[in-house]
């Protein structure tokens, strides 16, 4: 864990005033999901992806979405050689394992719609022929608010494969003070070294699947999935259950406990839920969360087995 630390501790040297959204991605870069940031311009969300990307050494390729992208631009295309006279297929910039599709509702619902079956299923079909992706995947998707000029907004079926969405948020007058004092990010990142390996990630990744959710919590990880069905039109899908638990799961890990307890899916819940729950009411981010913080804060734990 010391390691981790380090991971965390080098982080907010280059994202001041954001801990808290350092460890929810990285938490779903170890679960292999996918995190959505929304934020204006210029708030640090290309270098929250930048420094993990250079942090873990993953693979990493960078996505740019415009309104003239088209789906074979992300999932690559079939090219004819002539000289063996078969088609031959080259991959696209989807096939890394740390992708940011920056300024994602740029693109079109067409291409938007491209990212489906990868963020999903770990694989893309081009052709009617299926590839795989890498091992471990992670879409970092940035978005600017609705409303901005140029965007689309994204359907339901895509916001319920982001396992986060959050926001960077302003920094604090002392924060901001500091970043004036000592500059851009970006080029300092360029000279960063790897501080985990691919192995320290998969093992970190096997402790959090070993973090146990007593019988008693998983029926209050099911009732608040029941009262989202009544609370809002979106309720809650099974597919969010499943990721509620295991951001619970993380962050119980993270918080050096080897069992899930009612505060772990209260911290996580509002990431998790409330893209899914209110995002037809066009909310900005943080009223989103409000609403998901309040909602799940008004769900009793009964001690119940």
């Amino acid at each position: 864990m010391e390691k981790l630390e380090t991971f965390f501790i080098e982080g907010e040297a280059f994202l001041p005033g954001n801990p808290l959204q350092l460890r929810l991605a990285f938490l779903a870069l170890l679960l292999n999901r996918n995190v959505l940031i929304e934020d204006v311009p210029g708030m640090g969300k290309t270098t929250l992806v930048k420094y993990f990307a250079k942090a873990t050494g993953l693979n990493f390729r960078r996505i740019q979405f415009t309104s003239d992208l088209m789906p074979s631009d992300i999932l690559g295309v079939s090219v004819f050689q002539k000289e063996s006279e078969s088609f031959v297929f080259r991959p696209g910039p989807i096939f890394g394992e740390l992708i940011l599709g920056d300024e994602l509702n740029r693109g079109t619902p067409k291409t938007q719609s491209a990212l489906l079956q990868a963020m999903e299923e770990k694989s893309v079909t081009v052709d009617g022929t299926n590839y795989p992706l890498p091992a471990r995947f992670c879409l970092f998707a940035t978005q600017n608010p609705r409303g901005q000029y140029g965007t689309y907004p994204l359907p339901e079926s895509q916001l319920d494969r982001f396992l986060f969405k959050i926001s960077m948020g302003h920094l604090t007058r002392e924060e901001e003070v500091e970043l004036l004092a000592t500059g851009q990010r970006l080029e300092k990142l360029e000279k960063l070294k790897a501080l985990v390996t691919p192995a320290e990630l998969k093992s970190w990744e096997a402790e959090i699947r070993r973090v146990n959710t007593s019988r008693i919590l998983l029926g209050y990880v099911s009732d608040v999935l029941q009262a989202s069905r009544k609370d809002a039109e979106y309720g809650l899908s099974p597919r969010a259950g499943l990721d509620l638990l295991d951001a619970a799961r993380g962050w119980a890990f993270l918080e050096k406990r080897d069992h899930v307890i009612p505060d772990d899916v209260q911290m996580v819940f509002p990431f998790v839920a409330a893209h899914r729950m209110y995002s037809y009411q066009s909310l900005p981010v943080h009223a989103e969360q409000a609403r998901a913080k309040d909602f799940v804060g008004s769900i009793p734990f009964v001690k119940v087995k």
